[in-house]
This record gives C-alpha cells, structure tokens and sequence, in this order.
C-alpha cells in the first residue's frame, strides 16, 4: 500500500483519513490539519520523513506564479525544509497542468463557452494556469489578488498587470507571515464577505476554495464555481448561498474533493522515482493514464 500524507496549516475539522484505489495500486491517503501551527506542522514532518511515500503541503502555498516568474515564501520553506528522505509537493505541479486541461474538458464534454464571461479569479498567483487559459477564451477576467489577499480594492482585469504587480510585490510578499494574506486554521472555517460586487457581478467564480469560502456573500443565484478542496459540508454551503454548479479540477476521493498537493501526492507516488521531479509531460502522461477529469455537480 502507497501511503499518502498531506500536512496542512488548515483547520483540523478538515482532517481524513481514506482508502482507495489509483493505477491499480492501494492508497492511503490522510489530511492532517494544524490549525495554523507551523511548528507543530514542522514536527509532522519530521516524524513522517522516511516513513510514508509522499508527503504533501497543505493550506497554504510554498510558490506563487506569475509570468515565468516563480516566487518562494520563505516562511514555507523553513517549515518543508525539515524533510530531507520524502518526495514532498505543495500541488503547483498540478495546478499548472490538470488546471489548464479543465476549460478544454468542459468546452468539450459540457458544452461551457467562456468568451465574453465575467470571471471572477479570487487569487490569479496561486492559480497561475487557469489564469492563462481563461484569458485566452476571451473571458472578461477580474483577478483578486490585491483585493483577497491584501484587500485592497483594486481590481486586476489583465494578465499584464498581474505580471507588473507580481513582479514589484512578490519578493515582498513572499517574505511575510503566510496568515497575513491568506486563510489559514479556524479562518478557513469562517465566513466574514468583502468586496461583494465582484462575486455578484460574476458568471463564473474560480479559484482557491479557502479564499472563496471565507469571503464569499449570499444571493448568488445560478452561479458557477471551480474550485477544489471541497467538502460534502462545503457543498451545503455553497448551495445556500445559492450556487447552481460546483466545478472541482480534482475528483472526489472518498466523498470530498481533496486538494491539488493530495493528488500530485499520488502521482508522485505512481511515479516511483523519488529523485527526479515529475516534468509537465510525465504528468499529463499520468492524468491521462488514470483518466482524471474534473467533477461537475448541480447543487440546485
């Protein structure tokens, strides 16, 4: 049996543990939430280092994107840094691949037209792929970076920009407390909504699950969202706040759709070679041979 552990700085009430099959092999997969406690997220590494066949970060970013830029937080890498014997991944190999296979699959498959939509991407950094795709469907894009992140209300509308302002905050940013800009422990949990208009004004919302999920509002009737990290209690969520559609870019394991750090786990995993990093054609290899595609649901 493979055994898969993701170690996350979100809420613990989030915490798994399930068997499953992928490939042919025997999973164990297990979600591990401290609550935003880095040294006690340090220590779980440690005492899985050697011990498991993948380990995998959860609830908060190692590397942010932008361009052909990648930006490093420092804060991160102190806590991954403690694992010396363990492949370890934080999902970005799989947020710059599966994530830009999506919109294809659903113009393809469900017949979605994208040209024109207003989207709203709640954080275009962390989700760099979707990003691109989309603007290349013509969509009327609003990237909330500034404004989820740092709240401050200002709109990206362009990928230019998102370069220009990734490339003047992000050595900056990358340097801070990882809580200061994003949701992590009981924050996860809580729901307090900012800067409504853009969830109002949206066809489609998209992006990190703990961003939307904390600050989305109510009165969204027939929206989209793609997303992932959901939960079946995140779906009750969701519809009441009037969600039509839940689009996860990862597929549901064990009742829930985990986050894109657990699926790069097990492709990792699959891969078998703990030394050489899976490169963006080992993984489309792997998505196809395992058939992964996203999740479409109707919550109303």
């Amino acid at each position: 049996m493979k055994k898969v552990v993701s170690i996350s700085l979100g809420s613990s009430k989030r915490d798994s543990k399930i068997e499953t099959e992928f490939g042919g092999e025997l999973f164990l997969i297990q979600r591990i939430g401290v609550d935003g406690d880095r040294n006690r997220a340090i220590e779980l590494f440690k005492s899985f280092d050697g011990k498991v066949d993948v380990l995998t970060l959860g609830g908060t970013d190692l590397y942010i994107y932008a361009g052909n830029k990648r930006y490093t937080f420092s804060q991160t890498q102190k806590i991954t840094s403690i694992v010396k014997k363990t492949p370890l991944v934080d999902g970005s190999g799989i947020k710059n691949t599966l994530e830009r296979r999506v919109i294809p699959y659903l113009e393809s498959n469900y017949e979605m037209n994208f040209s024109n939509k207003k989207i709203l991407l709640v954080c275009a950094v962390d989700r760099f792929g979707l990003a691109e795709t989309f603007a290349k469907r013509g969509a009327d894009m609003v990237f909330g970076d500034l404004m989820f992140g740092l709240k401050i209300p200002v709109p990206i509308r362009t990928l230019k920009k998102l370069d220009i302002l990734a490339r003047i905050i992000g050595p900056v940013v990358t340097k801070l407390p990882i809580e200061m800009f994003y949701p992590t422990g009981e924050k996860q949990t809580e729901n307090k909504p900012i800067f409504s208009r853009f969830f109002k004004d949206a066809d489609i919302i998209a992006g990190d699950f703990h961003f939307i999920r904390r600050y989305i509002p109510t009165g969204l009737d027939n929206k989209i969202i793609i997303t992932n990290t959901v939960t079946a209690e995140d779906e009750v969520f969701l519809k009441e706040k009037g969600i039509k559609t839940l689009i996860t870019t990862t597929p549901e394991i064990g009742g829930r759709s985990f986050g894109a750090n657990v699926l790069e786990g097990i492709l990792v995993a699959l891969k078998g070679d703990s030394k050489t990093p899976l490169s963006v054609k080992d993984y489309n290899e792997l998505l196809d041979k395992l058939e992964i595609k996203p999740r479409v649901k109707q919550l109303l």
